[in-house]
C-alpha cells in the first residue's frame, strides 16, 4: 500500500461521488445515518460515561458508513448490519478498532482538558454532562475562547483519524500506524481536502439560504426550523457518503488504486 498525492481538484470529484452514489439509494443510506445517529446518541444518555462510549464508538461506525457506501457503490443494497461492519471480522481487527477507539476518546478528551485551562471546565462540562447553556455563560469570553481552542485542536485530531478506520479495517494497519498515515495522507493532499470542506460547505450554506428564502416567502418563518432540520440530516448522510472516496484516491495496493 502506498501514499497517493492528488491534485486539489480531485476534493471536488469526491463531493460529486458522494453526492451520485447518496442517489442511488437515498432512502437506505439516509436511514443508516439515522441509525448511526441514533447509536451515537443512545450510549451519549448513559449517565457518566455515555459520551466517552459515544466517541470509543465512533471510528467503528463511521467505518460502517463507509462500507454502505462501497456497498452502494458497487450495486450492492446497504443492509442495516453493515453498520458493523467494523465489529463482524477477526478478533484482532475488532481488537484493532477497539483500540482506535480508545485512542479517539482519550485525544477528545485531552482536547476538552486544554479548552478547560481557559474556562474552568464549562465548556468541557456542557459537552460531557449537559445541561441549559446561560446567556451569561455563552456571552463569557473564556468560554467563547475555550470553545474556539477546542475547535482549533479538532482539526488536527481529525485528521488523524480521517483514514485510520479503513486503514485498520480493510488493510490490517496497527491503530498507531494507521494515525501516522492518516494524517500524512490529509497533509500531503491538504489543498485537495480543503477544495472538498469548502465544496460542501458551499453546498450547506446553498442549500439553507435557498430553503430560508422559500419557507420565508410562505410566511411561516418557524417553519423554517422545521424544513432545515431534515434537509441538514440529508446532507450530512450525503457528506458522510463521500469520505470512503477520498480515503480510496489517497491509497493505492501495488496493482493500483483501493
Amino acid at each position: 500500500m502506498k501514499l497517493l498525492i492528488v491534485p486539489a481538484r480531485t476534493g471536488v470529484q469526491w463531493f460529486k461521488s458522494g453526492m451520485r452514489t447518496f442517489f442511488r439509494q437515498p432512502l437506505a443510506l439516509s436511514v443508516l445515518f439515522l441509525l448511526f445517529l441514533g447509536l451515537i446518541s443512545v450510549l451519549s444518555i448513559i449517565p457518566y460515561v455515555g459520551n466517552i462510549l459515544a466517541l470509543g464508538i465512533l471510528p467503528g461506525a463511521t467505518l460502517g458508513l463507509m462500507a454502505a457506501t462501497r456497498d452502494t457503490d458497487q450495486g450492492r443494497f446497504p443492509m442495516p448490519a453493515v453498520l458493523l461492519s467494523a465489529f463482524r471480522v477477526g478478533r484482532s481487527r475488532i481488537q484493532s478498532m477497539a483500540i482506535l477507539g480508545l485512542l479517539y476518546a482519550l485525544s477528545f478528551l485531552l482536547v476538552l482538558a486544554i479548552s478547560a485551562t481557559i474556562d474552568g471546565g464549562a465548556f468541557a462540562h456542557m459537552y460531557l454532562f449537559g445541561g441549559e447553556l446561560s446567556a451569561e455563560t455563552a456571552l463569557d469570553p473564556h468560554f467563547e475562547l475555550a470553545v474556539l481552542v477546542a475547535m482549533g485542536l479538532y482539526v488536527p485530531l481529525s485528521l488523524l483519524f480521517w483514514h485510520a478506520p479503513a486503514l485498520v479495517h480493510w488493510h490490517n494497519v496497527t491503530p498507531v500506524k494507521s494515525l501516522f498515515f492518516s494524517f500524512m495522507a490529509c497533509y500531503r493532499n491538504f489543498a485537495a481536502f480543503t477544495v472538498y470542506n469548502l465544496a460542501w460547505m458551499g453546498a450547506f450554506i446553498g442549500v439553507g439560504l435557498v430553503v430560508t428564502v422559500l419557507v420565508s416567502l410562505i410566511g411561516d418563518p418557524e417553519a423554517v426550523t422545521g424544513v432545515l432540520f431534515p434537509i441538514a440530516l440529508v446532507m450530512a448522510a450525503m457528506y458522510f457518503t463521500s469520505i470512503d472516496f477520498s480515503f480510496r484516491a489517497c491509497f493505492a495496493n501495488d496493482d493500483g488504486p483501493l
